[in-house]
């Protein structure tokens, strides 16, 4: 017999799984890859043209097969495309280019919001990306006798829809993306450079011109409105980590290191978000060394703790280092040693944004950076990178741990406005209250060089370490 509490019993119960479900920091799956869209087609009408122009490339093709993407396809498509369609064949064309007129004058800025007509955009196989693309299909009814249904364009029958696109088009440079110094840059498999250099003959084979500077570019180049959102992802980073690093989460002679980084994980996925890398934590403790520690230490009173963490949100990424203390007994704040050694590396970081600006390359930056170090008699290493649509993103390299005299090639790429970075290095300061020992003190922030060329954090850096009572 049905009990007559039942309803209210079932309905306690849904609005307890209302109550429950998790929240979503940037709306729903939809409205997140609404505002994408924008954002492709904002970049499709005035940072790509004006790339264009800038590396003197009037026709851009690039054909990936599915499940073997070129690396700027995620920069070339909406939220909803995921591979490539068999094949496709994107082609950036600009028409006023072409007809010689004048491809100085001022490009449209990516504040503005304007519209470029000037370039074509085809898609060869594939769809037109919400009307982004001019999508090229097979005249050919398919076989399968959906009426109005028509085959798509397949194997060989590609080169020669493409061949028809550049005669037509009469292109001076058709850029490539080949390059043996930027993974970004070589997305052109050797199958499909060999395919469309037979299809297209010697003629427009010789008009080839790799493009390296152009996908590494686009693929960098971010706008406002992403910053504005990168900035409340970058706050949703900070809020977790403090979070992590508090009695909330750590139990003192309890809890371990891969405790953290599963929390972490966890948390993220909750929010329906993800993440690019295994988030790690690790120990440093007066007395012991890391083979002492081992692979997951308990954490204990004393200790100083650091995290390497990102998450991924509407295609970008974010990568965040910071470090933490966990109190002793009787203590209400982290020994002046390690506070003094985490301000040495905020000194860092300091020098590193008087350093980078448009028009540097990252070797020169670096090079820079490090005599400053010296000269302050801070002990150091330099390995920022840049950041973005992929967590170690395009453009140039500011050291690596093991090439502090620099990076031949990635190193000698040049920063550009609206790029942004990582500033991630360390600083190793002996600490009286530890006997002398030396603490690393590992931080990455992320942070933007504007439109305007001026630096500024996404969020705001860690000045102080997190404590844990």
């Amino acid at each position: 017999m049905r009990s007559r509490f039942a309803p209210f019993v079932a309905l306690a119960l849904a609005a307890s799984a209302l109550s429950a479900q998790p929240t979503r920091p940037f709306g729903t799956l939809r409205e997140q890859a609404d505002r994408q869209q924008r954002w492709l087609q904002q970049r499709l009408t005035t940072v790509l043209p004006a790339l264009m122009r800038k590396h003197g490339i009037d026709m851009w093709v690039v054909p990936m097969r599915e499940y073997n993407e070129d690396p700027a396809f995620t920069s070339l498509v909406s939220p909803t495309t995921f591979a490539a369609r068999r094949r496709t064949i994107y082609v950036f064309f600009d028409k006023c280019a072409a007809a010689n007129l004048p491809v100085d004058r001022p490009a449209p800025s990516i504040e503005s919001g304007a519209t470029e007509s000037c370039l074509e955009r085809i898609a060869l196989g594939g769809t037109s990306q919400g009307g982004l693309y001019e999508a090229v299909r097979s005249t050919r009814a398919a076989s399968s006798g959906v009426r109005g249904q028509q085959a798509e364009l397949w194997g060989d029958q590609q080169w020669l829809v493409l061949k028809d696109v550049v005669e037509q088009r009469n292109p001076k440079v058709i850029g490539i993306d080949v390059s043996r110094t930027f993974a970004f840059s070589d997305g052109l498999s050797a199958g499909e450079l060999e395919g469309m250099s037979e299809a297209l003959g010697a003629k427009w084979k010789s008009r080839f011109k790799p493009a390296e500077a152009l996908p590494l570019e686009l693929i960098a180049t971010r706008l406002p409105d992403e910053e504005m959102f990168f900035t409340e992802l970058t706050k949703l980073v900070h809020q977790l980590i403090g979070r992590m690093f508090s009695n909330e989460v750590i139990k003192p002679g309890v809890t371990r290191t891969s405790d953290l980084v599963w929390w972490w994980r966890q948390q993220v996925n909750d929010l329906g978000l993800g993440t690019w890398f295994q988030p790690s934590i690790d120990v440093q403790r007066r007395g012991a060394t890391p083979e002492q520690l081992g692979d997951d230490p308990v954490i204990q009173r004393g200790d100083v703790l650091h995290c390497d963490v990102g998450i991924t949100a509407l295609r970008l990424n974010t990568d965040t280092q910071h470090d933490a203390y966990v109190l002793r007994e009787g203590e209400t704040e982290a020994p002046a040693g390690l506070r003094k050694a985490l301000a040495s590396s905020n000194r860092f970081q300091d020098i590193l944004m008087e350093e980078v600006r448009p028009g540097r390359t990252g070797n020169e930056v670096l090079k820079a950076v490090l005599a400053k170090l010296a000269s302050e008699r801070i002990a150091g290493t330099m390995y920022s990178h840049p950041i973005g649509m992929h967590g170690h993103g395009a453009g140039p390299l500011i050291g690596l741990w093991d090439y502090q005299e620099g990076v031949p090639g990635r190193g000698d790429a040049k920063i550009i406005p609206s790029m942004w970075f990582s500033s991630e290095l360390q600083t190793t300061t002996p600490v009286p209250e530890w006997g002398g020992q030396p603490v690393r003190m590992a931080q990455e922030e992320d942070f933007f060089v504007g439109a305007d060329g001026k630096n500024r954090w996404a969020y705001h850096r860690q000045s102080e370490l997190h404590i844990v009572k």
